[in-house]
């Protein structure tokens, strides 16, 4: 393993710092020139450099070393990058008049000297942050195959102190935070809607917990439970649809599914047992679900019509909080034994079950929208934080935030 760190320098615009704490010796060599800016008020190149740098699958060449800054293939000579040991390049410009932007760029073979990959896209000035992540999710698709997840959200609960709790939502880099919600008494449970416009949430503002659904475009929002006793971890079908979510107006804690244009209620598990933590298949079949009926935490799994549970997991004492990959062939969830809590990968052919991080504290796993990375929270001395972590282990990252505590992470889709 190597150590690498990234830190960003525009503090002020950013509600984190991002800490790559182990990358991959496999790295690639990859050279961002800076475009040719334009007077751009973003440095798109600044960005895709550090996007590429923090999924910790390339080595970023430091621009300080380089020894020209083409902003066309034409203008490439590419004997001095090979010289370089550069792999492959990115190069650019911005034309725009203050309002809208021109941005082209070009993914570099060095060795073979060509072209792998093009674009030429319009942007706002507003908008020339999304533009620069959606060149970095291109580019890091055609180097390694895999989606990128650069141009996503994450969604976490920040606490300062008994009197502030905030849902907030930021960039996957950790800039433009924005908050969705603010609340003297706790807040729990974000959940994001399969089409990224909306989050369930958990609410103790009017002193007992509710479930809320807010729509990020306008701020609107909807209590769309507050049945006696506990309305918590809701989770959305991937239509849109429903919510399955944990109810106790019956007795005991059960897994539920709301269907939220009706607002009729399915019942999906009975009994005495401590049953919560729900989350859909992909494919919206199925739920899993965390309950006690065996005697400790452990995963199972039901069908979202209702019927016969399966139980899922079995080694180790304790088993929790799982959710699907996107492509539905694993399953994450905290895994623990004895006083330690870690973020375990269950493979779903074969059942067996890897450990990814070191703990002693983790919690609230959640699956980057291309399945590659894990999004989880963590306390070190009582102080909350949140990382990620690849499914094969190789690559973890810390972010740090600004201030105050921060917990139960959500990857938007």
């Amino acid at each position: 393993m190597i150590s690498l760190c990234y830190f960003f320098t525009q503090g002020v615009h950013a509600a984190l710092t991002i800490e790559i704490t182990e990358g991959t010796e496999s790295a690639l060599p990859v050279a961002v020139v800076p475009f040719a800016a334009g007077g751009a008020p973003v440095d798109i190149s600044a960005i895709v450099n550090a996007d590429l740098q923090r999924s910790g699958y390339f080595k970023m060449m430091d621009q300080t070393a380089m020894s020209s800054r083409p902003a066309t293939l034409q203008e490439v000579n590419f004997k001095d990058w090979q010289a370089a040991n550069q792999n492959y390049m990115v190069v650019g410009k911005v034309t725009g008049n203050g309002a809208q932007y021109d941005v082209q760029f070009q993914l570099l073979d060095v060795y073979k000297s060509g072209q792998m990959l093009g674009y030429r896209m319009a942007s706002s000035s507003a908008d020339l942050r999304r533009t620069a992540h959606h060149i970095s999710d291109l580019i890091f698709e055609k180097l390694t195959g895999k989606k990128g997840a650069f141009s996503g959200r994450i969604a976490y609960i920040t606490s300062s102190g008994h009197n502030a709790h905030q849902l907030q939502v930021a960039d996957a880099d950790g800039f433009n935070p924005q908050t969705v919600t603010s609340s003297v008494e706790p807040l729990m449970s974000p959940s994001w809607s399969h089409d990224g416009k909306r989050i369930a949430y958990v609410s103790f503002e009017r002193k007992s917990a509710a479930i809320y659904v807010q729509t990020l475009a306008n701020g609107q929002r909807e209590r769309v439970a507050e049945f006696p006793g506990i309305n918590g971890a809701p989770a959305w079908s991937p239509d849109g649809t429903r919510l399955a979510l944990t109810l106790s107006k019956d007795g005991s804690p059960d897994i539920y599914v709301l269907n939220l244009a009706s607002r009729s209620l399915l019942k999906l598990t009975k009994g005495f047992s401590i049953d919560t933590e729900p989350s859909w298949s992909p494919d919206g079949s199925s739920i899993v679900y965390t309950s006690d009926k065996g005697g400790k935490p452990q995963l199972y799994l039901i069908s979202s019509q209702g019927g016969a549970e399966k139980r899922l997991t079995f080694s180790g004492s304790y088993n929790a909080r799982g959710s699907f990959s996107p492509d539905g062939k694993y399953l994450t969830m905290v895994h623990g034994n004895g006083n330690s809590y870690r973020i375990g990968l269950m493979d779903m052919a074969s059942r067996s079950i890897s450990v990814l991080t070191s703990g002693p504290s983790d919690e609230s796993p959640s699956f980057a929208p291309n399945g590659s990375m894990i999004l989880y929270a963590s306390k070190k001395g009582g102080t909350g934080f949140l990382s990620a972590v690849s499914i094969d282990g190789k690559m973890q990252q810390k972010l740090v935030f600004n201030s105050g505590e921060v917990r139960e992470p959500a990857w938007s889709p």
